[in-house]
């Protein structure tokens, strides 16, 4: 589950999560350890570009690239529990180099309403994930929890 969700989607994430525009998809992302805010600043962001241009830092380097989810997304309405869960396919990032990369503490799932936009002010972070590792050149797997990565209750 997540971890926290960013304040400018709470309540709205089971519609997003739906992709229900034409080009639009779940990016994921990875936040460094070094500059990394605390948690009651960092879900206070309304877009990537604000979070990535404060203190926060995306890896850039090596074998690293975001994730673009855009199937395999389950959003299903648990009437029974009172619940929503929000699920996707664990995501791999294959043999992520030390070249550039630095610690890691965090993994974003982020709305981009528009995927042939290419800016990151139009990408709403949603959920943030605790993610520590290391990167040392082996494969680096995000398991996602059979429940999913987002209830809402």
């Amino acid at each position: 589950m997540a971890d926290g969700v960013f304040n400018n989607v709470k309540g709205e994430f089971k519609t997003l999560a739906a992709l229900p525009a034409a080009a639009d998809a779940l990016i994921v992302t990875l936040v460094e350890t070094t500059g990394l805010e605390a948690e009651d600043t960092l879900n206070n962001y309304d877009d990537l570009a604000a979070l990535y241009t404060a203190s926060n830092n995306e890896p850039a380097g090596g074998t690293y690239a975001r994730k673009t989810v855009t199937a395999s997304i389950t959003v299903t309405v648990d009437d029974t529990n009172n619940r929503v869960d929000v699920d996707m396919p664990d995501l791999t990032w294959t043999a992520l180099t030390t070249t550039g990369n630095n610690p890691i503490s965090r993994l974003l799932v982020n709305y981009d309403n528009d995927t042939g936009a290419g800016t990151d002010s139009n990408i709403r972070p949603c959920t943030y994930h605790d993610f520590v590792i290391t990167p040392d050149g082996s494969d680096v797997v995000a398991v996602i929890a059979t429940s999913g990565f987002y209830r809402a209750q």
